[in-house]
């Protein structure tokens, strides 16, 4: 009896199964090299976008104020030191110390019995004198005397009349009177004592307005002149300002500082500033209209000025002149207009081309503000 051998053939299905590890590898790879060979600008559109949140504000047409400063110590307007032409005893005082006091004003009396009594002697020789030229003068027109006696007289009365004057003018600087009205300092004599001419007895300073002199460059020549209005401040009243004008210029500049010397009046009626007192001295040169930013708002990069504006969206930094400058203000000579949206804020963290989200604006107030990098 014969054997006989029986092959069996794989069937589809289990060469399939055997095979479906392989497919699966394949399939694998092929991703991952779809994945790698993904153009670029498909995976940047899948980033996420960085969003600038940032405060914008206009170019403004606005007046602009420029004002140079200086410094000066104020003076009185009027100032003395009240002194004696002659030496003698102080008679009577009749003011206290820092009195105010009118013009003309009776301050001190020497003493004055030795003057008195010659103002009254030659008063009399005068009357004298007069009355023997009157009748002299009548006996010359009836011829009972001659020419030359009437006129040796004439002499003698004119140089009586000389010697009172002086005698009144001597007697007169016996007693002491204010100049003009003002406030009196110390006083530095007492009644009885004896003074010699020239000893110091007050002074007597007018407060009603100070004077101050201050130096400016000799390239401000053209921008300064008399009546223009100028600011005083002083560290004992920090929060008041005084004001005043130009009230004239040196003749000369000092050829050792290229300065010009300038005097300016300040009303005082208040009595608030002192002589002596340092002055910091604002001088208004002019006001303008000019265009004005916010200086947060320029970005200096070496010798140019940039700022941004937004565009659908995006920062575009734009070059710009500046003009003069005030703390926190700067002027626009060229490159924007008037009405014209500058970042103000944020400035820094944006480059050409930025998204940006404006914060802070009429119109958009309703939008949040996204933070720094969230997605757009």
């Amino acid at each position: 009896m014969s054997n006989k051998s029986v092959s069996t053939a794989p069937t589809s299905t289990s060469t399939f199964t055997s095979r479906l590890p392989l497919f699966i590898l394949v399939a694998i790879l092929v991703s991952l090299i779809i994945y790698l060979q993904w153009p670029e600008a498909k995976q940047e559109k899948s980033k996420f976008k960085r969003v600038v949140a940032v405060k914008m504000v206009p170019v403004v047409l606005a007046e602009f104020i420029e004002i140079v400063e200086a410094v000066g110590t104020a003076r009185a307007n009027e100032q003395v030191i009240i002194t004696s032409k002659y030496s003698d005893l102080v008679d009577e005082i009749y003011f206290d110390d820092g009195q105010n006091v009118k013009k003309g004003a009776l301050l001190v009396k020497l003493n004055n019995q030795e003057e008195l009594a010659k103002v009254n002697e030659l008063t009399a020789n005068l009357s004298e004198s007069k009355a023997h030229l009157k009748r002299l003068t009548e006996l010359l027109s009836s011829r009972a005397t001659s020419k030359s006696l009437v006129e040796q007289q004439e002499a003698k009365t004119k140089a009586i009349e000389a010697q009172l004057v002086s005698a009144n003018a001597k007697l007169n600087d016996l007693t002491l009177r204010a100049p003009f009205s003002g406030v009196l300092g110390f006083r530095e004599v007492s009644k009885g004592a004896y003074i010699d001419a020239g000893n110091v007895i007050t002074s007597l300073d007018d407060l009603s307005s100070m004077k101050v002199d201050f130096y400016l460059p000799e390239r401000l020549l053209t921008h300064i002149h008399v009546g223009q209005q100028v600011t005083a401040f002083n560290s004992a009243y920090q929060d008041k300002e005084f004001t005043g004008k130009i009230t004239a210029l040196d003749s000369r500049i000092d050829s050792s500082t290229r300065s010009i010397k300038v005097r300016a009046t300040i009303n005082n009626k208040a009595l608030n500033l002192r002589p002596g007192m340092l002055l910091n001295i604002n001088v208004l040169l002019q006001v303008e209209n000019i265009l004005q930013l916010p200086e947060s708002s320029i970005i200096p990069i070496e010798s140019t000025h940039y700022v941004f504006v937004v565009k659908e969206e995006k920062a575009v930094r734009k070059a710009i002149k500046i003009g003069r400058r005030l703390p926190g203000v700067v002027e626009v000579i060229s490159g924007l207009l008037e009405g014209e949206q500058v970042v103000v804020e944020g400035a820094l963290k944006l480059r050409d081309g930025s998204v940006v989200s404006i914060v802070g604006q009429e119109g958009k107030a309703e939008a949040s503000a996204p933070e720094n990098g969230s997605n757009s």
